[in-house]
């Protein structure tokens, strides 16, 4: 029996950033537009993950014959928001050889050397294939900011340029979905302190955390900006409450696979007679050669 949808309302209405979008009284526990439970949710999920890795396909087959479309992923959020579980429990679901995973953490002696959109761009999402960027080129306008590691005018000009360059990703056939998985302070130290008590989780750990947490204040305004400055039309925010696992990775599946249906990728035409070449393998018989 197919699992009930349960979404009230399409969540890229539902979490898209509008004019009125307001982070300090978002509700980061929330579920927007699902109107179930977790068990909903779980028993919905995998028939989703079944229609979006279809569309993946379709995609990836199309780019391999020509096409010049591709969807590009930005996964953004604070230390134990959930960027890796979504990689691994989203994109999971589909083929891996579709999926163009990229991370970014601290800039390289050769990638400080160049513009800062240097190492983004080297890791774009060929035709055919889903990117997905864990952190991105707006790490340049949120720990740069905040770690005052270039001056405000620099960082401000960002803002901008960013989204200039990346209308110029869609004009040239990339859906952009931008996603912010915001955490609550509070289930953030949880998540912590689970990795301090359990030894499978101490290698997830890193001492820098603490610090970034001592800067929540400052990151909550720097995203906050990084919205109001950067939701466009061509490349809107989503931001998705963290707090619950199980509805960001429902929620994300959701966008994704609803994108791809608009974007409606096609099989492509075989460009050799099919009932010619059903002929000659039928004609090469059932036994092996000697």
């Amino acid at each position: 029996m197919a699992a009930k949808d349960l979404w009230t309302t399409d969540p890229r209405d539902a979490l898209r950033v509008g004019p009125d979008f307001d982070l300090a009284s978002f509700d980061r526990n929330g579920q927007p537009g699902w109107d179930g439970d977790k068990e909903d949710g779980e028993a919905y999920l995998p028939e989703r993950g079944e229609e979006m890795s279809d569309l993946q396909e379709r995609l990836f087959a199309e780019g391999r014959e020509g096409g010049t479309r591709s969807v590009l992923l930005v996964l953004q959020g604070l230390d134990t928001a959930g960027k890796g579980g979504i990689v691994r429990h989203v994109m999971g679901m589909v083929d891996p050889q579709g999926v163009a995973l990229a991370s970014f953490g601290v800039p390289t002696e050769e990638e400080r050397a160049h513009h800062y959109l240097w190492r983004i761009e080297k890791k774009l999402p060929p035709a055919g294939r889903i990117g997905v960027f864990d952190r991105s080129h707006y790490e340049d306008v949120l720990v740069v900011r905040v770690d005052e590691l270039v001056p405000e005018d620099v960082w401000r000009a960002r803002y901008d340029e960013i989204n200039a360059w990346e209308k110029k990703l869609v004009e040239g056939g990339t859906t952009i979905i931008k996603v912010a998985l915001m955490v609550s302070y509070a289930e953030q130290g949880e998540r912590l302190m689970e990795r301090l008590e359990r030894p499978d989780k101490h290698w997830k750990f890193n001492p820098g955390d603490l610090d970034t947490r001592s800067k929540w204040p400052a990151f909550q305004e720097a995203y906050s900006d990084v919205f109001r400055l950067t939701s466009t039309d061509h490349a809107p925010w989503y931001v998705v409450p963290a707090d619950k696992k199980w509805y960001s990775r429902l929620a994300i599946t959701e966008i994704l696979t609803r994108t791809l249906e608009d974007l409606d990728p096609q099989w492509p035409v075989a460009d050799f007679d099919v009932e010619e070449m059903k002929k000659a393998l039928l004609a090469t018989g059932e036994d092996a050669p000697a």
